[in-house]
């Protein structure tokens, strides 16, 4: 559970100090509108037979908890107390409605998710500390950092377990399998992602990545190619298979190198192969990554000399 994975000491999910206030029509004006003047105060309008205000209900806390008290969060039961609603004008629910010194100034209806309703908190109060599903993913990319796979494979498990679409931990783990050469891994870890998430940069990385890593798989002893390159220096497929070869021994530099080598004597060999290739790289180490800023740095002297 995402719980156990949280540091001791640390807040749990859900957990904002104190239960969530009740409002009814009478207090309303008490626990809404003059607790407004000191901080802004979220209204969760609600009904029993609401399924979707259930799932928001949970989320909602901890987005109010993680803001460390600068907002208020109260639920008010529109099968009850149905005037306010009326008056907002609220004919779904859930609905949530910000009030801020004594008047609603924003709101969102439907079970959003934690990191939407965090934004939409820190449009109010501005930026707040990260929530402990963030907390647990920085946990994660320490341990990876620390050479510690295993830990940080069960960290980002813990996020999946709690947010099965979360890209961080998504991709995170995906990265674990394909660094350990377990591609059906990596790519059913992948296969995870939301249709609407499959354009995040870091699936595309990764995508491009393992297709790299299939093909450096298929090419077998490399030894071979540049036995090829020594007897003839212009075997543009060897070197650009050779160049595949190193790219999956995570010798990039190398691979680099032996591309810009073919784009260096013939640019258009292959429709251009070479240089598409790089490109290929370029998106699946990371556009960040040293090899990527040093094989950029290279092509544009041969492009642009």
């Amino acid at each position: 559970m995402l719980n156990d994975a949280i540091a001791p000491g640390a807040q749990p999910a859900g957990a904002t100090g104190a239960p969530t206030k009740d409002v009814t029509t009478a207090s309303f004006r008490q626990d809404v509108i003059a607790e407004s003047m000191n901080r802004p105060v979220l209204v969760d309008f609600w009904a029993p037979w609401c399924g979707p205000c259930k799932q928001l209900a949970p989320v909602l806390e901890k987005a109010v908890a993680a803001a460390g008290g600068k907002v208020a969060l109260v639920k008010m039961n529109i099968d009850e107390h149905p005037s306010v609603a009326g008056q907002l004008g609220i004919q779904s629910i859930p609905a949530v409605i910000a009030f801020q010194r004594g008047q609603p100034v924003d709101g969102f209806m439907g079970a959003v998710p934690e990191a939407q309703i965090k934004t939409f908190i820190e449009t109010l109060v501005g930026p707040v500390g990260p929530t402990p599903v963030e907390d647990v993913l920085g946990e994660a990319a320490l341990a990876l950092e620390d050479g510690d796979v295993a830990g940080a494979s069960e960290l980002y498990a813990a996020v999946l377990a709690e947010e099965p679409e979360n890209i961080v931990a998504l991709t995170g783990l995906a990265k674990i399998q394909l660094d350990l050469g377990e591609l059906d891994q990596a790519r059913g870890i992948l296969a995870m992602v939301p249709e609407a998430k499959a354009t995040d940069p870091a699936v595309a990385s990764l995508t491009a990545a393992i297709a790299l890593a299939e093909q450096a798989a298929s090419l077998g002893d490399l030894s071979a190619f540049q036995r090829r390159i020594d007897a003839d220096p212009a075997d543009y497929r060897a070197r650009f298979d050779l160049a595949l070869g190193l790219n999956g021994l995570n010798k990039r530099d190398e691979a680099v190198d032996h591309l810009i080598e073919i784009v260096r004597r013939d640019g258009t060999w292959n429709e251009g192969a070479a240089r598409k290739q790089l490109l290929t790289f370029f998106e699946a180490w990371g556009l960040m990554d040293k090899a990527s800023i040093r094989g950029r740095r290279r092509l544009s002297t041969l492009v642009f000399a």
